[in-house]
């Protein structure tokens, strides 16, 4: 029997697996709550952390975004290990400015939400807030070149969430409570 035959997807695995990469990385739910709080508190004041515990963790339920979580941080952790070629080591070693792979791969997250998560990944990957700013330091010997676009991605792409939901909440198209 070929092996294409033999495997069959876990879904509840690989959901499981983002989140465990997620915290072995060092980033919580919480944590990416407090990026999404910082992009949408301007704009509902009554916005809570639980209520963006609650839109991140929604967004991490996409397939889409854990492959790109899970592909970002293999790429950081090879790169952690020096098992990269080169010159591809020493580019996502040293976070090289010119390599925009890993905001390419973030894109893909921020795509399945439309042009307030470009927007929103935009100002937060300049600006670097909370967890970000850890990630993005250089001053240990964690790789971070993918997870901090792709943490950025994440919370872009809920704040978008939260736009497009709290739009619909207004119009009377849709019921409050998040899906």
């Amino acid at each position: 029997m070929s092996k294409s035959k033999l495997y069959s997807l876990n879904s509840r695995k690989v959901a499981d697996a983002t989140k465990e990469w997620l915290a072995k990385r060092g980033v919580t739910i919480t944590q990416i709550a407090e990026l999404v709080m910082f992009l949408q508190k301007d704009y509902y004041p009554g916005l809570t952390i639980e209520e963006c515990e609650l839109y991140v963790e929604a967004v991490l339920s996409k397939r889409e975004v854990q492959n790109a979580v899970l592909t970002g941080i293999q790429l950081d952790l090879l790169a952690e290990e020096g098992k990269l070629l080169p010159p591809l080591q020493e580019m996502i070693e040293n976070d090289e400015g010119l390599y925009g792979c890993d905001e390419v791969l973030a894109l893909s997250i921020v795509n399945v939400y439309g042009s307030i998560g470009f927007t929103n990944f935009g100002y937060v990957d300049k600006l670097k807030p909370g967890v970000l700013k850890r990630l993005n330091d250089k001053e240990d010997d964690e790789c971070h070149t993918f997870l901090d676009d792709i943490v950025g991605a994440i919370a872009a792409s809920a704040s978008s969430r939260i736009a497009h939901r709290k739009q619909a909440e207004r119009e009377g198209t849709i019921e409050p409570p998040i899906d």
